[in-house]
């Protein structure tokens, strides 16, 4: 089959990005309906605290394990076999779920959800950045975290619902995962293999002597300095910043209860009505991902990220107070958090090892945050303001770690990666690590991936 042909069905950039993008929606919709509904269950079918907190720690694990296996088998089996595959596996699971009358159903439930949904993460990312152009690359990745904005909320608004319902409420909410999965498997259908992955795959077969021909393995990410400073920096940034957000994430609620001294309903009103500001970053952050202005407004966005975790730190834990912090936190975490990452870790490494670097990078966080979120009351409630202090010090060390590399670095793959190995080596070298590289990301207006 020609170019032409295969260009001619190619699907639109947008259509990607929204069905690939639904990996993010079903990535909060799982962890947050698994928060509430076993709660339901508990109660339904006679589960044990430790069983929720098995359950519970299962799915993060789990999770991890996806992303670094998704990852791999992305670039060594293809992007449209893995995200297929890994759809069809959370439909399974959400089924299991919504039938689970035992803890082992719940515990094989949980595995295939997890295991799916952190698999598809990094594999649907490389799809939409590879279906992409420079001019748009950031603006799509960035449309994900819409998406997995909008999962959180369409998943509250939900527990809202049918949270009184009883067994019955907490199978619906796992339903919609199940519904919601199967509507995305079946246009997964529509969209074809990447071309960049074909024709990298193709190189390889044929022993051609490009970046992205003979830049495919693990080795390569850990002893190359051109991949392993942006893969390191990645890990660091996003490890240090995670665990600042899940703390928010996942006891936000126990400390505006037990620390700042309000009602749950109150603090999840306060949650609602700050809900909109997150899709008014979001969607900021698509305006200037792709203008030399994104380093700017990351800069920014780290100052406030930082900031927000001081604020309580500084003037100690009232509403006033925790409700600025919110605020600030939100503004900050929209343009030096998680959407920067996925932009980063998709113009940083070729084509065969892009969804491994990014796998990678996610399992570790989450691993990270788990971990760290085993501590986290405790320590919370020895000294709250000294542990926020201490938030606002890791943190501060991640973004220094992103600014610092990423400043001048302006190395895109997507430009040389088809280019023969030592002339691209020595393009990006040049353009990747020197200090006095020009301003701006890798040229917005260039023409896409080769």
């Amino acid at each position: 089959m020609t170019t032409d042909a295969v260009s001619a069905r190619a699907p639109h950039p947008w259509h990607v990005a929204i069905v690939c993008g639904m990996a993010s929606y079903i990535d909060a919709a799982a962890i947050v309906s698994s928060g509430i509904a076993l709660v339901i269950y508990q109660q339904a079918i006679g589960l044990t605290n430790g069983q929720v907190g098995i359950l519970s720690g299962l799915l993060t694990f789990c999770i991890a394990i996806g992303a670094i296996t998704g990852g791999r088998l992305g670039d060594r089996l293809g992007r449209r076999h893995v995200f297929i595959a890994t759809m069809a596996m959370v439909v399974l699971g959400a089924v299991l779920l919504v039938l689970a009358g035992t803890f082992t159903s719940l515990l094989l439930g949980t595995v295939l959800v997890g295991l799916g949904t952190g698999a598809d993460l990094p594999v649907s990312l490389a799809t939409i950045s590879e279906a992409a152009t420079d001019a748009n690359r950031g603006k799509l990745l960035g449309f994900s975290q819409v998406l997995w904005t909008a999962g959180i909320l369409g998943t509250t608004a939900t527990s809202a619902v049918v949270g009184g319902m009883g067994h019955l409420g907490g199978q619906i909410m796992f339903a919609m995962i199940g519904v919601i999965a199967l509507v995305v498997l079946a246009l997964r259908l529509t969209i074809p293999e990447s071309r960049s992955w074909q024709d990298a795959h193709a190189e390889r077969l044929a022993g051609a002597d490009t970046v992205r021909a003979q830049r495919t393995g693990l080795e390569d990410l850990l002893t190359e300095r051109l991949y392993l400073v942006p893969f390191a920096a990645i890990l660091v940034f996003y490890l240090l910043t995670n665990i600042g957000a899940n703390t928010g994430g996942q006891f936000g609620t126990w400390i505006a209860v037990n620390v700042v001294g309000v009602s749950v309903q109150l603090n999840s009103l306060i949650s609602l009505v700050l809900f909109p500001a997150g899709f008014l970053w979001a969607f900021l952050f698509m305006r200037i991902v792709d203008t030399p202005h994104r380093m700017t407004w990351f800069l920014v966005g780290a100052v406030a990220l930082v900031v927000s975790y001081l604020l309580p730190a500084v003037l100690g834990f009232s509403l006033p107070v925790w409700i600025i912090m919110q605020i600030v936190n939100g503004f900050g975490g929209g343009f030096a958090f998680e959407a920067i990452m996925k932009v980063w870790s998709q113009e940083s490494f070729p084509t065969l090892m892009r969804s491994s670097a990014q796998g990678t990078t996610i399992a570790v966080a989450r691993v990270i945050a788990a971990v760290a979120g085993i501590l986290t009351p405790s320590l919370l409630y020895a000294n709250p303001r000294a542990f926020y202090a201490g938030i606002a010090a890791v943190v501060l060390i991640g973004v220094v770690v992103g600014h610092l590399v990423f400043r001048s670095r302006r190395a895109n793959l997507f430009d040389v990666e088809a280019k023969d190995l030592g002339e691209a080596q020595e393009e990006l070298m040049e353009q990747g690590l020197r200090a006095d590289a020009p301003a701006g990301p890798s040229a917005g207006a260039r023409p896409g991936p080769p």
